[in-house]
């Protein structure tokens, strides 16, 4: 029910935007959040947004570096990332909390919805 979008292989120093459009649902008043996986590891939490785009969360890896925001108009969740470094490289997925929750968290489990995820390769 969400489709990623904006991965690719770049270098270190870049940037990317990532997007998050759901399909067959509107998610504009979801708790929305972006987590990553690399390979052999866990997916982790990376950033997390509330329906009105005012309070956000981010992991200490990517603060002021990456800003998540969402165009509720157009039912789309970014993720701007800049600086990018080769530990950045991953699988990103976005992620939406079940309807009616209002807080951004950075547990997974609270997510109930959840996109396939794009590649994003940072080379040095």
């Amino acid at each position: 029910q969400l489709v990623e979008s904006g991965g690719g292989l770049v270098q270190t120093g870049d940037s990317l935007r990532l997007s998050c459009a759901p399909s067959g649902r509107t998610f504009s008043i979801y708790v929305m959040g972006w987590f990553r996986q690399a390979p052999g590891k866990e997916r982790e939490f990376v950033a997390s947004l509330s329906w009105t785009g005012v309070s956000t969360l981010y992991a200490e890896s990517v603060k002021g570096r990456f800003t998540i925001s969402r165009d509720n108009a157009k039912n789309t969740v970014y993720l701007q990332m800049n600086s990018l470094r080769p530990e950045d490289t991953a699988v990103y997925y976005c992620a939406a909390r079940p309807r009616g929750q209002t807080a951004t968290t950075t547990v997974r489990s609270m997510y109930a919805f959840w996109g396939q995820g794009t590649q994003v390769t940072v080379s040095s």
